[in-house]
């Protein structure tokens, strides 16, 4: 007669967090940080088509690090939440908090039940109209959610980037000062990341109702450089145009661009 194996819950609540630890820290980083007309998110990313940042609803943003098909499944999941939450009720109804429980849940109940947990952070952000209203939750592998003030990382370095935006980090910069802090944090001081090598997008409070906006390479080169980057609006369109809500689904990209993330581990 064989006997039962054993292991300790304790044990195997360890061994599956240093499973998703391992996971997330192959991935490659990203930063969130508030700037003065809203939140800018930086990620290294090479890839063209495979987003690691996306739109979930009108001011609301969803990005991720780990492995790619887990958590662009979370984001598909969201955007269904937030559509039928909106629909239901009105679109004033959704809001971030709710939306990072929801996800909380999930990651907690494939963390507590599966063998095999999810290999992924994952971050929502909400733009308010007061600076004062921003909102930046850090979901984690095992559900916990970190309500974040100013800038969050995530994903592999995490907290070697940290602690440089920590030291170079201040509340109020503009849209440039950010971005060219995110970069130096996220490609230290031995590395200089490109436009190219990298996905950045914003929520700004001046962008209208749907706050969403990718940053161009032409736009991140010179934000590097030091010139100006206007936040509101998209490339080739006036700024009082672009404050016009598009038609579409919440959660597609203006002009049918995708969403998603970068490779198989992103």
């Amino acid at each position: 007669m064989s006997m039962p194996f054993y292991v300790a819950p304790e044990q195997w609540m360890k061994d599956k967090a240093d499973f998703a630890r391992k996971g997330i820290a192959r991935g490659r980083a990203l930063a969130a940080l508030m700037y003065e007309d809203g939140i800018l998110i930086c990620a290294e990313n090479s890839s063209a088509t495979l987003r690691k940042i996306s739109e979930i609803y009108d001011r609301i943003a969803f990005a991720g690090a780990g492995k790619y098909n887990e958590y662009d499944r979370l984001r598909i999941a969201g955007v269904r939440h937030a559509d039928l939450k909106g629909y239901a009720f009105s679109r004033e109804d959704v809001d971030a908090q709710s939306l990072a429980n929801a996800y909380a849940q999930m990651l907690g109940d494939v963390f507590t039940h599966e063998a095999k947990p999810m290999e992924v952070e994952i971050l929502v952000a909400e733009v308010g109209d007061e600076p004062s209203d921003d909102r930046l939750f850090h979901i984690l592998y095992d559900g916990t959610v970190v309500d974040e003030h100013g800038f969050t990382v995530l994903g592999g370095e995490a907290d070697t980037i940290s602690a440089r935006l920590k030291e170079s980090y201040t509340a109020g910069r503009s849209l440039v000062e950010a971005v060219r802090t995110a970069v130096a944090a996220l490609a230290g001081p031995e590395r200089t990341l490109e436009p190219k090598d990298l996905e950045v997008a914003v929520l700004s409070r001046r962008n209208g109702r749907r706050a969403f906006r990718r940053l161009t390479d032409e736009e991140l080169a010179e934000a590097l450089r030091g010139g100006e980057v206007e936040a509101t609006g998209r490339p080739g369109v006036p700024p009082a145009e672009a404050t016009a809500p598009e038609a579409g689904p919440a959660g597609e990209e203006p002009g049918g661009e995708g969403t998603g993330a970068e490779g198989t581990e992103g």
